[in-house]
């Protein structure tokens, strides 16, 4: 019966995680290169129709997403290793950017809200491309820590040690990336091609720093 209720958890927390990350490449692949070039009438029935429908479903697919891997991370209790700490860690950070900047500055955005609308636009697009960045090393990490055989120790992964000198770099690299997320600026994010790049390359780093050192 305990197998059965995590393999639940285990479903649900994919299907919303595919929603979720679905709809946030929808927002930056799609939704906002359309908008380059909409014109004002088109762009304003997105932003008072379209958006607000696509950002309801996609905070509340980050909700169950994060709901459901916390319970199946606590299901993990000694168990977890190091891939599944960075992959909780970037997931729970993408859960925050969604609720505390990209919905609340969205609200300014598409009018439900009064404030600065340009401010309002960089402050949500250098949140949401840290969240697109974080999404294939969160995958990565997450597929690894139960599939992967890429490490020494229990199950083939490393158990989590704060005295391994390679996962704390890239719990660090990985804090240094949200905080720019906060306060810093998009430099290569700011197109579609240089944020995907970023997350191919970070997985990459990840790996290494974890793997090797």
């Amino acid at each position: 019966m305990t197998y059965f209720i995590e393999f639940i958890f285990r479903w649900a927390h994919v299907l919303s995680g595919l929603m979720w990350v679905g709809l946030l490449y929808f927002f930056n692949f799609i939704q906002g290169e359309y908008l380059k070039e909409a014109t004002a009438e088109a762009k304003a029935d997105v932003l008072s129709k379209l958006a607000p429908r696509a950002l309801w479903w996609f905070r509340w697919a980050a909700v169950a997403t994060f709901g459901t891997g916390v319970y199946l991370l606590v299901s993990l209790g000694a168990g977890m290793n190091q891939y599944i700490a960075i992959a909780a860690l970037m997931g729970t950070i993408m859960f925050l950017n969604v609720w505390l900047i990209i919905w609340p500055k969205q609200k300014v955005v598409c009018g439900l809200k009064s404030g600065d609308v340009p401010a309002a636009a960089a402050t949500a697009l250098l949140a949401s491309r840290t969240n697109t960045v974080f999404s294939a090393p969160m995958l990565f990490g997450m597929l690894a820590s139960k599939h992967g055989s890429f490490s020494a120790g229990a199950g083939g992964m490393q158990p989590v040690s704060f005295s391994d000198f390679g996962f704390v770099v890239a719990l660090l690299l990985v804090l240094a990336i949200a905080l720019n997320g906060v306060f810093g600026q998009l430099w290569k994010m700011a197109g579609i091609r240089g944020a995907l790049h970023l997350s191919i390359a970070l997985t990459a780093v990840l790996y290494l720093l974890i793997h090797f050192l």
